[in-house]
Parts: C-alpha cells; sequence; structure tokens
C-alpha cells in the first residue's frame, strides 16, 4: 500500500480542484460550433448605422483654378444668352430660368441638336419611318404623322424628298414650366420633295426646285430626367 497523504497535501489537492472547477463555470466549454471572432465582428459592425463615421468629413475647398474656370464658363453661357435670345426679355429670362435647374443647358447646343432632330425628323417623315418617328416625337404628335403617312400609304403615294438646308433657326419662346423646360423654335428649311402617285406620276412638287419651308416647333425635356433628349410636342406650319 501506498503512503497515507498528509494533511498539507490533501489541503492542496482540495483546493485545486476548486479552482478548476470555479474556471469551468465561468468560461464554459467548447462545443465546436463557436463563430470564429471575424464573424462576430461583421455582427456587432452591420448594427452600427451607415452613416456612423468617426472621421469627419473635410470640406473640398475649391482651388483658384476652378474658380476661374467656373467663372469663364459662366461669362460664356451669358454671353449665349444674350446673342440667342435676340435682345427680347422673355426669351432671355426663360433661357436663364432653364440654366439654372439644368447646369448643362446651353443654347448654341440647343439649337445644333434641333438642327440635326429637324433634319431627321423630316426625312424620316417623308420616309415614311415610324420607329425614328416614335423615338424623336411625343405620342400626340407621332400620332398626328403616323395617320398622315398612314393616308399617303393608302393612297399609294410616295415621296421623294432631299433635305437641302436650314437658311435660319431661332428662339421664339422659352421657359420653366414647373420642372418642364420648354422652348419653341422657329425653323426656315429648304428642301426639295416629289410626291408621287401608284404610277409613279408627280402629284405634287417639281424636280429639282428647292422650296422653302417655315415652321414652329415646340421642344419639352423634363429637368429632373436623367435623358437629356428632348421631346417634340407640337408643330405649326407658317406657310
Amino acid at each position: 500500500m501506498g503512503e497515507i497523504l498528509d494533511f498539507p497535501t490533501l489541503i492542496v489537492i482540495v483546493v485545486a480542484i476548486v479552482v478548476l472547477l470555479r474556471l469551468r463555470s465561468v468560461l464554459g466549454t467548447r462545443t465546436g460550433n463557436e463563430r470564429p471572432p471575424s464573424v462576430r465582428y461583421e455582427s456587432i459592425s452591420r448594427t452600427r448605422p451607415d452613416n456612423d463615421d468617426t472621421v469627419v468629413p473635410l470640406p473640398v475647398r475649391k482651388t483658384p483654378q476652378d474658380a476661374a474656370e467656373a467663372e469663364r464658363a459662366q461669362r460664356k453661357l451669358d454671353a449665349e444668352i444674350e446673342k440667342y435670345s435676340s435682345g427680347k426679355t422673355e426669351i432671355e429670362d426663360g433661357l436663364r430660368a432653364i440654366s439654372q435647374v439644368d447646369p448643362g443647358f446651353s443654347p448654341k447646343q440647343f439649337l445644333e441638336g434641333a438642327k440635326s432632330a429637324y433634319e431627321m425628323i423630316v426625312s424620316a417623315y417623308a420616309a415614311g419611318d415610324r420607329k425614328s418617328l416614335r423615338n424623336l416625337l411625343d405620342k400626340d404628335v407621332f400620332d398626328s404623322f403616323d395617320a398622315a403617312i398612314t393616308e399617303r400609304e393608302a393612297a399609294g403615294q410616295t415621296v421623294d424628298f432631299t433635305f437641302v438646308g436650314l437658311s435660319n433657326i431661332e428662339f421664339v419662346e422659352a421657359e420653366l414650366d414647373k420642372r418642364n423646360a420648354v422652348v419653341t423654335l422657329r425653323i426656315d428649311a429648304e428642301v426639295v420633295s416629289i410626291t408621287k402617285d401608284r404610277e409613279g406620276e408627280i402629284v405634287e412638287g417639281t424636280p429639282g426646285q428647292v422650296v422653302a419651308i417655315a415652321d414652329e416647333w415646340t421642344f419639352v425635356r423634363s429637368t429632373r430626367s436623367r435623358d437629356p433628349n428632348w421631346k417634340l410636342v407640337a408643330t405649326n406650319d407658317l406657310d
């Protein structure tokens, strides 16, 4: 038989057992289902609001170069508005109002775009190209053009059309109607247009003869739209 434990040794063993039991109750035991520290951190971070940012953003300072460029751009815009309003206060006020809510608006660029749109629209109308017209026209205007094309097709007529050019384009009206920018232009164009019947006989126009036509077209665009394109919403034949 082994030696009988002395009293001091027995006391040490009891104390060690008690300490182990307390550690177990405080720390617990591993079961194999514990989440890794990174997952715990993600769970905590997701409870924070998105705008809980400990870094204070510094204000962006405009450099003298930025300020100079902005000033030049404003002077250019002012010169364009003064030029294309032709001294008419109502048009000038309207162009300024549009430019204030639409920083990308430029009277000069608008007229250049309108020139291209005019040629595309009158050429598509003569060719009966409904697909192109649908993308450029407001629904009511498209319906009107579509009805005219349908009537022409029913009569068996075709159009030989040549766009010669524009002799004049100018602002007639400009205004900001709530969120909509509205611009009306007078457009003077020169074209060659020959209409033929089913047999190919000319029923309207003279071959090679350039004809002057004049129209008022109204374009509209929502200033809150991301689409930069304008829609033709009204036409008025001035002949």
